[in-house]
């Protein structure tokens, strides 16, 4: 039966590029009532119905294609195709309803507009409440979000494919948008000081990237580039403006999943982190606290013991020396996602800097106690730290810049 299907695929796909579009529509038919959970065939079939000007065939394929690709795990491929409905019918919903009610959020105010708990403050995680229906995979955002809610941002995606080589989005140019990678293969890339531009990471299906864009206006951290034929779903800042306004849970959700994103980055490219065990890695994420800090404030003071770890979350942040003379030497102004207070719990030393906030800021803060309990109490952690930390304060100039370039560093 496999092979005997497989021969109807390769046939429609060959007579679908010489045009025979009715031949073709017939064999991919035959592939989708023998196989219903082929969301490739059956999204052929509703691109073929399309060309041939048989609108309402062409939306039930395509929520048949979006229907199978979700119960397979593939919820970003279900959305492509429930937009490709869209297109033909405008008002649909149905479909997106029951994309919710496999991947949403299904708590005890599930029928509310607003989803779960928006009284809680910025950046604070979302409740865990109900997630996916049993045996579906946890996707960002979505399994976050209730029916109604799910539905809105799902209409204000958009679809995009580019080809391999093609520059999705390009560091220093100004950020609007997140993506999430539906179709194939990208690398992250940063250009170093001196012009040269260094691979610093590759994603695949299932990845989101760009999500600083959403929470902040600002240049792009790295370039992003399609490795081979890539298929992308992007979430423009505007678009999602309105959707937050009607059901603010989104905003909070957003808020949310950058707030773990950033931590997830630190834990994997930054070295000191670099030696612990994935189990270790998540205990120390969950003793991250939010902070907010009043413009002027300063966070870390110069000649004082380093008291906790800190990593800049949002706003902005300058590093300074005081000199005898009382005047300010101040170095490159930090970037939300940099860390700083490292170097004097590694070493024991006084920090190096006072930091201070040019503005309202937030930063996610891990306490001296859990940094010495949860890292430096490992075995051989303290001297290998140690030795970071030196070679680390040798660079002063780049640490408190916060430009060290890290492999696995794949903000964008």
């Amino acid at each position: 039966m496999t092979d005997t299907l497989q021969r109807h695929r390769e046939k429609a796909a060959r007579l679908a590029a010489l045009d025979q579009v009715e031949a073709a529509l017939a064999e991919y038919e035959q592939v989708v009532k023998a196989d219903p959970d082929d969301g490739v065939s059956h999204q052929h079939v509703g691109e073929l119905r399309e060309r041939l000007g048989r609108r309402a065939e062409a939306v039930d394929a395509y929520e048949e294609a979006a229907l199978a690709w979700a119960r397979g795990g593939h919820l970003l491929r279900a959305i492509v195709a429930c937009k490709a409905l869209l297109k033909l019918e405008p008002g649909h919903t149905r479909t997106q309803r029951s994309l919710a009610d496999l991947y949403g959020w299904r708590g005890p105010d599930k029928a509310s507009h607003h989803g779960p708990a928006t009284h809680s403050a910025e950046f604070e995680l979302v409740p865990d409440g109900h997630g996916p229906a049993a045996g579906m995979p946890v996707v960002p955002l979505f399994s976050k979000l209730g029916r109604e809610a799910f539905a809105a941002v799902v209409e204000q995606l958009d679809v995009r494919a580019f080809p391999p080589g093609h520059t999705v989005v390009k560091e220093g140019e100004p950020g609007a948008s997140m993506f999430a990678l539906v179709q194939g293969k990208v690398e992250v890339v940063r250009e170093l000081q001196g012009g040269e531009k260094r691979k610093v990471g590759q994603l695949e299906e299932g990845a989101f990237f760009g999500e600083l864009a959403l929470i902040s206006e600002g240049p792009r951290l790295a370039s992003v580039v399609a490795m081979e034929p890539v298929v992308l779903l992007e979430c423009t800042r505007a678009k999602l403006s309105p959707v937050v306004k009607r059901y603010p849970v989104v905003g909070q959700v957003v808020q949310a999943f950058y707030r773990e994103r950033m931590v997830e980055n630190l834990l994997r490219s930054n070295p000191v982190f670099a030696p612990l065990k994935p189990e270790q890695k998540q205990a120390v994420a969950r003793e991250f606290k939010l902070l907010k800090v009043a413009a002027g404030k300063a966070i870390l003071e110069q000649g004082q013991v380093g008291n906790a770890f800190y990593l800049l979350l949002r706003g902005r942040c300058t590093p300074y020396h005081v000199l005898p003379d009382g005047r300010e030497k101040a170095y490159p102004e930090m970037r939300e996602g940099d860390v700083f207070g490292e170097i004097s719990l590694l070493l024991g030393k006084p920090v190096s800097a006072t930091v201070r906030a040019e503005d309202g800021s937030v930063v996610l803060r891990l306490e001296r106690e859990a940094f010495e309990r949860l890292i430096l109490s490992q075995p051989g952690m303290r001297g290998a730290l140690t030795r970071v930390g030196t070679e680390r304060l040798q660079r002063t100039a780049r640490l408190l810049s916060g430009r060290d370039l890290h492999d696995g560093d794949l903000r964008v």
